[in-house]
């Protein structure tokens, strides 16, 4: 009898467990209740059973949400920490006896899904598709508060408040685009990696009024979407317009993934089946929404059928990814007219049009305007419009295809052998019996020397590239001491450079094991450096073997091998400058800031004062610093461009460099001098000050997109801490650094300082002057 009695009283609380678990018939969920994805209490449901609170599948994993059931799929419309990994099948969310939502994950940790100071009694899952958290009856959270891409009937989109589209359909992770209620009563469409700048908005519902209070976007329960002002009665977006003949119908308004505002009707068939409508949509042509199409490519198509192609002399960032933009696949610093003989074709595209802010605007003919762009080092493209011919650099953004447009754009691509003018042809065609006649009298005789060269080639070919191996070795060891590899040892050594650890302007580099040892290497495969010749690249591997320094990074070999030219350097664990500086969770203080600049200076003193040949380096930014174990920084990649000797000043370069780091001398193509060098020093200078890169398009001002005009601002506001927020620096070293990069990046090479004297100012043992004022960053027609 007692047996039975401890199993009933053991099934009583389970039983008693499992209802407090549930919602009751109003909906109210109780302290203690807990769902898990794989359970057959996975959410907790509204009383209607229309919208439903906790885990949905997304990616491999699951997230946290609130969705509309429904047939075939549910429809996601809220969901909390969206940018937070997808949880494994192990975690649970509690709303735990303390009165706190949370998300315990299989690690153990707890997340708060609802982040209130104050102790819940309760939840609930509202039929309005609302969550909420109460405190006896009062609501202390709701998910209503925290809108994610979509607003339901009784919800407001308020002052300060925005929308931020999905990834995709299946993914509601943030995503391109976003729609913000702003200060002057405006409801603004932008993509999320603009400025939010007006030139950056691409829908807007045109309500404005000058207070900031009440504004607010809100449904009724008829499906109208109502802008709602103070001093003006409320402005009609939007309405249901599809009759669901007295069928339970719910509305919500969705920033979609494709960037485009749209009301949605769901007319409840009965409790698993529902037909969705589009009621109503902000934008009837995809391409009209900027940047649905990234960087260097073009909307093209009408409707919602619309297709992203990358601009001729472009190639996809992923070709999987259509909307990803595109890159320049060709060098960036060659020039018509340069010694190589390199010279680019233009490719003509009619009816485009794309961000206009060009750098140089002139007055040219329609057939003069493309030349006008081969003859300019700085176009990348020249757009006919208006009879003006605009010139622009890379990265262009918010282009489309509309034939509507009467525009022209000329693009520079990579050159492609060319057909013989009309004229050399005519001449062929009329010569063809003499240059039959030539074949036949030189081809016995031709065929005879063939004949006795690949006999001599047999023969002699083994003992050849045996001393010709032999000899460059031994030459090149008594010069220096690299290693000479060959290109299947360091095939062997990088696993088929198979780990990537970055890609640069001339090739990617991959980490490897030297053979025979457990040395971690950086191996440097070079791409796209110019072919000169075994002899030549020999002779430059020669002066970069010679140069040794603290702050410089070592080579420790080399492969040359027909075409392929690699590079073997020490491995530097910590990575680059722009990492520690742009990505690292904490900004290095302010003494390491100041150590990691001298580190530089000293590099390049070596290079430009104390090695045998003095070298230019012409590419100087973070991302060519890196940071040994002990946070020193080194300097890579020297000794790439051409070399600067005391007797052979060379203008022509053919490394491409950051525009953001590049001395004004390169627009102009004026012979290059170590001052270029003090110029992209200058601005690294100012970046790790500032702990940010020199352009930068996602700021509060646009005064603040270039840094170093926006530097000499503050420095002449006297508003240095502008510069530095958040940290205690003390402000005469400040002020010291700020006026030597200012100085180091004046326009007139002669005005900025020499490297040695850039390290007394920095050490503070030589006088820094006032740096003269530096032009504002605008676009100059």
């Amino acid at each position: 009898m007692a047996v039975v009695s401890g199993l009933l009283l053991l099934m009583l609380s389970i039983l008693f467990v499992e209802a407090r678990t549930q919602p009751n018939q109003f909906g109210e969920i109780h302290l203690g209740s807990q769902l898990s994805p794989i359970s057959n209490l996975h959410s907790w449901q509204s009383p209607s059973g229309n919208f439903a609170f906790g885990f949905y599948s997304q990616g491999n994993g699951f997230a946290v949400g609130i969705w509309m059931m429904g047939q075939p799929n549910n429809t996601v419309v809220w969901t909390a920490n969206r940018d937070d990994e997808p949880v494994s099948f192990n975690a649970t969310i509690h709303l735990s006896e303390e009165g706190k939502l949370l998300l315990r994950t299989e690690q153990g940790n707890e997340n708060l899904i609802a982040n209130v100071s104050e102790v819940a009694a309760s939840a609930s899952m509202l039929d309005s598709g609302n969550f909420v958290l109460y405190s006896g009856s009062s609501v202390i959270w709701q998910s209503f508060d925290y809108p994610t891409d979509t607003i339901l009937v009784g919800q407001n989109l308020t002052y300060s408040d925005k929308l931020v589209s999905s990834v995709s359909s299946s993914n509601h992770s943030s995503g391109r685009f976003f729609l913000a209620m702003q200060a002057d009563g405006n409801l603004v469409a932008y993509p999320t990696n603009s400025a939010g700048l007006s030139v950056d908005a691409y829908w807007a519902s045109n309500t404005y009024q000058d207070s900031k209070k009440g504004l607010s976007l809100y449904f009724n329960h008829q499906g109208f979407l109502f802008m709602d002002t103070v001093s003006k009665k409320p402005v009609l977006l939007a309405r249901s317009s599809y009759p669901c003949n007295n069928k339970t119908t719910i509305f919500r308004a969705t920033l979609d993934a494709d960037g485009i505002f749209r009301l949605y009707s769901h007319c409840l068939e009965n409790k698993t089946s529902r037909s969705v409508h589009i009621e109503w949509s902000a934008l009837n042509n995809q391409c009209d929404v900027q940047g649905f199409c990234d960087f260097n490519s073009y909307c093209s198509g009408m409707g919602t059928n619309a297709d992203c192609s990358c601009y001729p002399g472009f190639a996809f960032n992923d070709p999987s990814e259509k909307f990803s933009g595109c890159y320049k696949n060709v060098p960036e610093s060659f020039c018509t007219g340069t010694k190589e003989g390199q010279m680019y074709d233009v490719i003509t595209v009619e009816n485009i049009l794309f961000e206009r802010y060009p750098y140089s605007v002139l007055d040219e003919k329609k057939e003069n305007c493309g030349l006008s762009c081969l003859e300019d080092c700085l176009c990348d493209v020249a757009l006919y419009k208006n009879e003006r011919c605009e010139k622009y650099t890379a990265p262009i953004r918010y282009g489309k295809k509309d034939i509507n447009e009467s525009s022209i754009a000329f693009f520079k691509v990579k050159p492609t052998p060319a057909a013989p003018p009309m004229s050399l042809t005519i001449i062929i065609e009329s010569k063809k019996s003499l240059l039959l006649f030539l074949a036949i009298a030189f081809g016995s005789v031709t065929f005879l020397c063939f004949v006795i060269a690949i006999s001599t080639f047999c023969v002699y070919r083994d003992r050849a590239y045996l001393y010709e191996k032999l000899s460059g070795i031994i030459s090149l060891a008594g010069e220096f001491t690299l290693r000479s590899f060959s290109y299947s040892e360091l095939e062997k050594a990088t696993s088929g450079f198979r780990e990537e650890l970055g890609r640069g302007s001339i090739g990617a580099v991959y980490r490897g094991t030297i053979p025979g040892g457990d040395r971690t290497v950086a191996v440097k495969k070079l791409e796209k450096v110019l072919d000169e010749g075994e002899k030549r690249f020999r002779a430059e591997i020669t002066v970069i073997g010679q140069t040794y320094h603290r702050n410089l990074v070592r080579l420790l070999g080399f492969c040359v091998e027909g075409s392929r030219r690699v590079l073997v350097y020490e491995y530097l664990r910590n990575g680059t400058l722009a990492d520690l500086l742009f990505q690292s969770e904490r900004r290095p203080i302010w003494k390491e800031r100041v150590r990691i600049a001298l580190d530089i200076a000293r590099g390049i003193l070596y290079l430009h004062e104390e090695c045998q040949a003095c070298i230019i380096h012409c590419n100087i930014t973070p991302q060519n610093i890196l940071m040994d174990d002990s946070w020193i920084a080194k300097i890579s990649d020297f000794g790439l461009s051409k070399l600067l000797y005391p007797d052979e000043i060379r203008s022509s370069m053919a490394l491409s460099q950051s525009r953001g780091h590049m001395a004004p001398e390169w627009q102009n193509n004026a012979l290059m001098s170590v001052k270029a060098d003090i110029y992209s020093f200058g601005v690294v200078l100012l970046e790790i000050i500032c702990c940010r890169s020199s352009i930068k398009v996602d700021v509060s001002t646009p005064d603040e997109m270039n840094l170093p005009s926006w530097a000499y601002q503050c420095f002449a506001a006297g508003q240095l801490d502008k510069l530095v927020k958040d940290e205690d620096i003390e402000f005469e070293s400040l002020e010291r650094m700020v006026k030597i990069g200012l100085l180091c990046v004046q326009h007139d090479p002669a005005l900025r300082p020499c490297i040695k004297n850039v390290i007394l100012m920095l050490e503070g043992s030589d006088d820094i002057p006032a740096p003269p004022a530096i032009a504002p960053f605008r676009i100059t027609a």
